[in-house]
């Protein structure tokens, strides 16, 4: 951890010629359980990637700590009666950081990009948007198919980050090696499994609100590491502090402890139809995938692994959710059913399973336990260790048979399936299709009002909950642990980390 001591001799060089002042610049460096895949908000699909975007790429809109839409590149919108038409006005004076101008253009050209791109993960979730039409240099209208209520979501999230037209066209898939975006700290170096660096962008719109010359994300898998490493002062946040070891973080008078309940969930993705590796026994027959759903004990698993500190779940809402279904809560284990599922399917005598997982402490953890338990049904898991990002492809080039995988979670319900579930759904890994599903899916989209999206989740989560091609294990929470001189940091539901007015202190 060379760059580790570098950065602290640069941080106290730093602070030693600004001790006249209790307000300080510096070199903020952040510590993430894994590293990034590559930094193109149209390719990307990584929790940790969605961190480092939170200081490098604006959005048209982003989302309160309540959860309320509000404006960033877009300083306001308005939706047309009928609900096929949306304009918005665009902030003015915003450069990207090669300097090229952010207007209507710029937004015409990103959207275009994100639905035509052919690596962009992006597709699903502007299909709505059937044209767009420049009206002025900083308005622009988006047309759409119908009624679209998750379309503003989309836009707080990768679906609405601007990246330069003029370096996207320049570059084209290879943008992420040197991604050029509009928000407060641009790209300056990345080393793989080592660090990103970003640094401070003097003609940021919101300079002023920006605190730190630059700062340095840190990949450290291990969760004990990543604390030690906050201890010593050799980082100065870190994001999802392990829950067994809240108390040694609360304990420590140096050290600040944030939480806010998470939007999304972890669980075990299958491959159901992702080339020849979905042809085999787990994706072939959704008996096997309940009863492995049945051999677990979801409360037990919260209780071991995470101390009580997270939920126990089985949708992809936590039950604390408006969007969660009622009729479907999370069942106890029977291990009689899970046996009596596999003999049905013909494997009386058990069968084996691999599951890829990252190669971090808690997805560890968090798989020799349901290991354990699986082993009591006749299930025979065998766990692949991988680095995130490997995982991530292989499990898009359909290379596995199952993942142990989450999901942030999105402000609207169909951030949480919608791309998970249909048949050409963005980052449906699976390949799993239904065409009830689709309707479903595409039904919530545009139905006018809450109760009507309610019912149709509802239908679309007893389908879920007989095929299975999630498994969904718990909710968490996201605990951020960070020095006790970093002031103003407020925690979100997305798990996000928002530098804008966040200052150091000593």
């Amino acid at each position: 951890m060379s760059h580790l001591k570098t950065a602290m001799i640069t941080a106290m060089i730093g602070a030693t010629a600004l001790t006249a002042s209790p307000l300080m610049a510096k070199d903020l460096r952040i510590a993430l359980q894994s590293d990034a895949d590559v930094l193109d908000p149209d390719q990307s699909r990584t929790f940790v990637g969605r961190i480092v975007y939170a200081s490098m790429c604006d959005k048209l809109v982003d989302i309160t700590p309540d959860l309320e839409i509000i404006p960033q590149l877009a300083t306001s919108w308005e939706t047309s009666e009928d609900g096929t038409a949306i304009t918005m006005q665009l902030r003015e004076g915003v450069v990207f950081h090669d300097g090229t101008p952010f207007n209507a253009e710029a937004v015409a050209a990103n959207i275009e990009r994100s639905q035509t791109l052919d690596e962009s993960r992006r597709k699903s979730e502007l299909k709505s948007i059937t044209s767009t039409e420049v009206t002025g240099e900083f308005e622009i209208v988006l047309n759409l198919a119908g009624p679209d209520a998750t379309l503003l979501a989309q836009l707080a999230d990768r679906a609405g980050m601007m990246v330069s037209p003029t370096a996207a066209a320049a570059a084209g898939a290879d943008f992420g090696l040197n991604p050029v975006c509009s928000g407060a700290f641009s790209f300056t170096e990345r080393v793989a499994q080592d660090k990103i660096v970003l640094t401070k962008f003097d003609d940021y719109w919101n300079a002023d609100a920006i605190n730190f010359d630059s700062v340095t994300f840190l990949p450290i898998p291990d969760t004990t590491v990543r604390l030690a490493n906050l201890q010593s002062g050799d980082i100065d946040m870190l994001e999802r502090l392990a829950a067994t070891d809240l108390t040694q973080a609360n304990d420590d008078a140096d050290i600040v402890v944030d939480s806010a309940v998470s939007l999304g969930y972890q669980g075990i993705t299958f491959n159901i139809n992702n080339g020849p590796r979905g042809d085999n026994p787990w994706g072939n027959d959704k008996r096997l995938r309940q009863a492995l759903s049945y051999a677990i004990d979801r409360e037990a698993l919260n209780q071991v692994v995470f101390e009580g500190a997270f939920a126990p779940g089985n949708q992809s809402f936590p039950s604390t959710s408006p969007w969660y279904n009622q009729s479907f809560p999370v069942e106890p284990r029977d291990i009689d059913k899970a046996k009596a599922l596999l003999a049905e399917a013909g494997f009386a005598d058990g069968l084996e399973l691999e599951v890829q997982v990252p190669n971090s402490t808690e997805p560890l953890a968090v798989m020799q336990v349901v290991q354990a338990m699986a082993a009591e049904a006749g299930i025979d898991i065998k766990l692949t260790s991988k680095e995130f990002a490997t995982l991530l492809a292989d499990q898009s080039a359909g290379d596995y048979t199952a993942s142990q995988i989450g999901w942030s979670g999105r402000v609207d319900p169909d951030g949480n399936n919608h791309q998970f579930v249909t048949t050409d759904g963005g980052i449906n890994d699976s390949k799993y299709s239904n065409p009830e599903m689709d309707e479903l899916m595409n039904a919530a989209r545009v139905a006018p009002s809450t109760e009507e999206r309610k019912a149709l989740y509802d239908q679309a989560m007893a389908i879920m909950m007989e095929d299975l091609n999630r498994v969904f294990l718990y909710h968490v929470n996201w605990i951020w642990a960070y020095n006790a001189s970093l002031k103003g940091f407020t925690p979100y539901p997305d798990g996000m980390i928002r530098l804008e007015n966040v200052t150091w202190e000593e």
